[in-house]
């Protein structure tokens, strides 16, 4: 008796919480965003469903000419003297991935530098600006699309196992590293958000594969105040058996939360295949369950490390990075925390802070590469 009206409980709760769902889709999902300046044809490129490749190819391609004029500080390191590629190529999952390089055109690197993105992001907008800074300074850089992010294959948004998109990052990047022309080069992880978890992933995985990690923001723990209450999300554990792809979890403004300069995050639609909509059951579980485990595994980070973190950061949480500092088994770590800064540390702050960021990296970047030189 108690079991069944257990399950008429379980029952009640999913249909409650599907009809309050699909009130608040046709409510949230009523208008596209209009740009300024765009032309009908555009218009309806832009406000194409994004959940499969070849829309958010189209988007991207037809809309970066005007992304990257955009009024930021990151699009305006003069492209002279930086040599880029683009390209796809099929994984051992069979999936097509984007990735893209920046390197030096008239000298050879000092390093390589990895880039892991933020979740729902990609590496061809503000990572395109984060990237040209790096090659400026003298590194070569290479970043990509996680499969279901950005121009990759896969469904917009979806993880299903978060070590599988890790296995699918080392895969990308190895190759790079065996290529001869860059085997002699020391090679460091770069993490934003979502991407220093994966950096995190990456290392324990192959403890001794890379010659340090610049962690910017990592998402070692979501944010309390980020998260469902615990009613809510014991429901969606629930639900995602049954309906994993599905945008059922709540979520605040991520630009409102990450970004503190209110004219820079203006510009964060114009990321026109971020993923924007509410994060998928399985996503968000993932999610939750890869920082539950790198926050009991933050003794076993052994590498060089530079974490970066905004003290009013309320989207990854900067106690957590405080903690990783603490715990990490490695002898060579450094934190900086930023007063009044919050999570979006090279895309969101007033320029002088975005500039005192990647004084910061560059300085760490320029330090370790020439001891590794030496």
């Amino acid at each position: 008796m108690a079991l069944k009206s257990s399950n008429l409980l379980r029952s009640h709760l999913f249909d409650g919480f599907l009809l309050k769902w699909r009130r608040e889709k046709s409510r949230v999902m009523a208008k596209p965003l209009k740009f300024k300046g765009v032309d009908e044809e555009l218009q309806k490129i832009l406000d194409a469903n994004m959940d499969e490749a070849p829309a958010r190819r189209r988007a991207r391609e037809a809309f970066k000419h005007i992304q990257l004029g955009l009024d930021h500080i990151l699009f305006k390191t003069p492209l002279d003297g930086l040599k880029m590629k683009e390209s796809y190529e099929m994984n051992s999952r069979g999936l097509e991935i984007f990735s893209k390089s920046w390197l030096p055109q008239t000298s050879y690197p000092k390093a390589m530098v990895f880039f892991c993105h933020g979740y729902g992001d990609t590496c061809t907008f503000f990572a395109e600006g984060i990237a040209r800074k790096l090659a400026s300074c003298g590194y070569g850089v290479f970043a990509m699309d996680y499969p279901g992010f950005g121009l990759s294959e896969g469904l917009h948004g979806y993880i299903h196992r978060f070590d599988w998109l890790v296995d699918d990052v080392i895969e990308q990047y190895t190759k790079i590293k065996e290529n001869p022309e860059f085997q002699t080069l020391p090679c460091y992880l770069f993490g934003e958000s979502l991407g220093g978890a994966v950096a995190l992933k990456m290392h324990l995985k192959q403890p001794n594969a890379w010659s340090g990690a610049c962690l910017v923001a990592p998402m070692c723990k979501i944010a309390d105040d980020m998260v469902p209450p615990w009613i809510l999300k014991q429901i969606l554990i629930g639900v995602a058996n049954i309906l994993p792809k599905q945008k059922l979890v709540p979520q605040k403004d991520l630009a409102e939360a990450a970004f503190r300069d209110i004219k820079k995050r203006e510009l964060t639609p114009y990321n026109v295949i971020a993923y924007k909509d509410k994060p998928r059951l399985r996503t968000a579980l993932e999610m939750l369950r890869t920082t539950a485990e790198i926050e009991q595994n933050l003794e076993k980070v052994s590498l060089p490390i530079l974490i970066l973190h905004g003290e009013n950061d309320i989207v990854t949480d900067p106690a957590v990075s405080k903690a990783l500092y603490e715990k990490a088994s490695s002898s060579d770590k450094n934190i900086i925390l930023y007063k009044d800064a919050g999570h979006s540390l090279l895309e969101g702050e007033p320029d002088d802070m975005i500039n005192r960021v990647f004084s910061d990296i560059i300085s760490w970047l320029d330090e370790h590469s020439s001891n590794t030189a030496g």
